[in-house]
Protein backbone atom coordinates (compact mmCIF):
# COMPACT_ATOMS: atom_id res chain seq x y z
CA UNK A 1 0.00 0.00 0.00
CA UNK A 2 1.45 3.35 -1.03
CA UNK A 3 0.93 6.31 1.32
CA UNK A 4 0.07 9.78 0.07
CA UNK A 5 2.19 11.92 2.40
CA UNK A 6 0.11 14.47 4.29
CA UNK A 7 -3.10 13.05 2.78
CA UNK A 8 -3.60 9.39 3.72
CA UNK A 9 -3.90 6.39 1.38
CA UNK A 10 -6.02 5.67 -1.69
CA UNK A 11 -8.86 4.27 0.46
CA UNK A 12 -8.91 7.01 3.12
CA UNK A 13 -7.84 10.65 3.03
CA UNK A 14 -7.53 13.28 5.74
CA UNK A 15 -10.62 15.49 5.77
CA UNK A 16 -13.03 12.88 4.41
CA UNK A 17 -16.18 12.14 6.38
CA UNK A 18 -16.66 8.88 8.25
CA UNK A 19 -19.63 8.09 5.97
CA UNK A 20 -17.47 8.42 2.85
CA UNK A 21 -14.72 6.27 4.39
CA UNK A 22 -17.14 3.57 5.49
CA UNK A 23 -18.84 3.52 2.08
CA UNK A 24 -15.44 2.38 0.73
CA UNK A 25 -14.04 0.15 3.49
CA UNK A 26 -17.14 -0.97 5.36
CA UNK A 27 -17.91 -0.56 9.04
CA UNK A 28 -15.19 -0.68 11.70
CA UNK A 29 -14.44 -4.04 13.31
CA UNK A 30 -15.54 -2.75 16.74
CA UNK A 31 -19.07 -1.58 17.51
CA UNK A 32 -20.06 2.00 18.24
CA UNK A 33 -18.95 5.38 16.95
CA UNK A 34 -15.64 6.31 18.50
CA UNK A 35 -12.96 8.81 17.57
CA UNK A 36 -10.65 5.90 16.61
CA UNK A 37 -11.89 3.14 14.37
CA UNK A 38 -10.16 -0.05 13.20
CA UNK A 39 -11.00 -1.33 9.74
CA UNK A 40 -10.56 -4.83 8.32
CA UNK A 41 -8.36 -3.96 5.35
CA UNK A 42 -5.00 -5.31 4.18
CA UNK A 43 -2.97 -3.87 5.74
CA UNK A 44 -5.22 -2.87 8.63
CA UNK A 45 -6.20 0.79 8.93
CA UNK A 46 -6.79 2.70 12.16
CA UNK A 47 -8.51 6.00 11.52
CA UNK A 48 -8.75 8.84 14.02
CA UNK A 49 -11.76 11.09 13.50
CA UNK A 50 -12.18 14.66 14.68
CA UNK A 51 -15.32 15.77 16.55
CA UNK A 52 -16.98 16.64 13.23
CA UNK A 53 -16.51 13.01 12.05
CA UNK A 54 -13.81 13.86 9.48
CA UNK A 55 -10.53 11.97 9.20
CA UNK A 56 -7.71 13.54 11.21
CA UNK A 57 -5.10 10.74 11.04
CA UNK A 58 -4.62 7.54 9.02
CA UNK A 59 -2.52 4.79 10.62
CA UNK A 60 -1.37 1.65 8.86
CA UNK A 61 0.10 -1.35 10.67
CA UNK A 62 2.55 -3.96 9.49
CA UNK A 63 1.35 -7.36 8.40
CA UNK A 64 -0.13 -8.51 5.17
CA UNK A 65 0.62 -5.98 2.46
CA UNK A 66 3.59 -3.75 3.31
CA UNK A 67 3.49 0.06 3.29
CA UNK A 68 5.54 2.20 0.88
CA UNK A 69 6.39 5.86 0.25
CA UNK A 70 7.83 6.80 -3.14
CA UNK A 71 8.76 3.15 -3.64
CA UNK A 72 10.57 2.84 -0.28
CA UNK A 73 9.24 0.01 1.89
CA UNK A 74 8.44 1.51 5.28
CA UNK A 75 6.98 -1.32 7.36
CA UNK A 76 8.64 -4.52 8.54
CA UNK A 77 12.17 -3.14 8.13
CA UNK A 78 14.71 -1.86 10.61
CA UNK A 79 13.77 1.71 11.47
CA UNK A 80 17.36 2.98 11.02
CA UNK A 81 17.50 1.50 7.50
CA UNK A 82 14.25 3.23 6.53
CA UNK A 83 15.43 6.57 7.96
CA UNK A 84 18.75 6.25 6.07
CA UNK A 85 17.05 5.41 2.77
CA UNK A 86 14.60 8.29 3.10
CA UNK A 87 17.43 10.67 4.10
CA UNK A 88 19.36 9.65 0.97
CA UNK A 89 16.29 10.77 -1.00
CA UNK A 90 16.29 14.15 0.76
CA UNK A 91 13.65 13.53 3.45
CA UNK A 92 14.67 14.89 6.85
CA UNK A 93 13.70 12.75 9.86
CA UNK A 94 12.49 14.37 13.07
CA UNK A 95 12.83 11.96 16.00
CA UNK A 96 10.11 11.44 18.61
CA UNK A 97 9.76 8.94 21.44
CA UNK A 98 8.81 5.87 19.35
CA UNK A 99 9.91 6.82 15.84
CA UNK A 100 10.47 9.56 13.29
CA UNK A 101 8.24 12.02 11.46
CA UNK A 102 8.95 13.37 7.99
CA UNK A 103 8.04 16.76 6.52
CA UNK A 104 5.99 15.48 3.63
CA UNK A 105 3.44 14.45 6.30
CA UNK A 106 3.97 11.00 7.77
CA UNK A 107 5.67 9.18 10.62
CA UNK A 108 7.11 5.71 11.11
CA UNK A 109 7.07 4.06 14.52
CA UNK A 110 7.91 1.00 16.55
CA UNK A 111 6.11 -0.11 19.69
CA UNK A 112 8.96 -2.63 20.20
CA UNK A 113 6.59 -5.57 19.93
CA UNK A 114 8.81 -7.10 17.21
CA UNK A 115 12.42 -8.04 17.90
CA UNK A 116 15.37 -7.73 15.53
CA UNK A 117 15.36 -11.52 15.15
CA UNK A 118 12.07 -11.19 13.20
CA UNK A 119 14.12 -9.71 10.33
CA UNK A 120 17.57 -11.10 11.15
CA UNK A 121 17.40 -14.69 12.46
CA UNK A 122 21.04 -14.41 13.58
CA UNK A 123 20.38 -11.36 15.77
CA UNK A 124 21.24 -11.77 19.46
CA UNK A 125 18.38 -11.67 21.96
CA UNK A 126 19.42 -8.20 23.20
CA UNK A 127 19.76 -6.66 19.69
CA UNK A 128 18.50 -3.06 20.09
CA UNK A 129 17.47 -2.53 16.44
CA UNK A 130 13.81 -1.53 16.18
CA UNK A 131 11.45 -2.72 13.46
CA UNK A 132 8.96 -0.32 11.83
CA UNK A 133 5.56 -1.58 12.96
CA UNK A 134 3.38 1.21 11.65
CA UNK A 135 3.00 4.39 9.66
CA UNK A 136 0.88 7.44 10.51
CA UNK A 137 -0.21 9.86 7.80
CA UNK A 138 -1.48 13.42 8.33
CA UNK A 139 -0.34 16.94 7.44
CA UNK A 140 3.14 17.50 8.95
CA UNK A 141 1.74 20.05 11.42
CA UNK A 142 -0.02 17.13 13.16
CA UNK A 143 3.36 15.61 14.10
CA UNK A 144 4.98 18.84 15.27
CA UNK A 145 5.89 18.99 18.95
CA UNK A 146 3.85 21.66 20.77
CA UNK A 147 5.64 24.78 21.99
CA UNK A 148 5.84 25.62 25.69
CA UNK A 149 3.26 28.38 25.11
CA UNK A 150 0.84 25.92 23.47
CA UNK A 151 1.23 23.48 26.37
CA UNK A 152 0.64 26.25 28.91
CA UNK A 153 -2.46 27.45 27.03
CA UNK A 154 -3.78 23.89 26.91
CA UNK A 155 -3.27 23.43 30.66
CA UNK A 156 -4.94 26.80 31.38
CA UNK A 157 -7.91 25.68 29.24
CA UNK A 158 -8.22 22.48 31.29
CA UNK A 159 -8.11 24.43 34.54
CA UNK A 160 -10.87 26.85 33.55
Amino acid sequence: MEILAGEGVALVKVGESRDVVESRVGPPVHPGRRSRAVYDTDPGLVITYQADETVELVEIGYGGEEVFFEGVQLTYRFIDDVVAELAARGHRAVPFDIGFSFEPGFAIFSMSSLSASELDPGAPVDDPRRVVEGVSVAPFEYFREPTEEEIEAYVRGLES
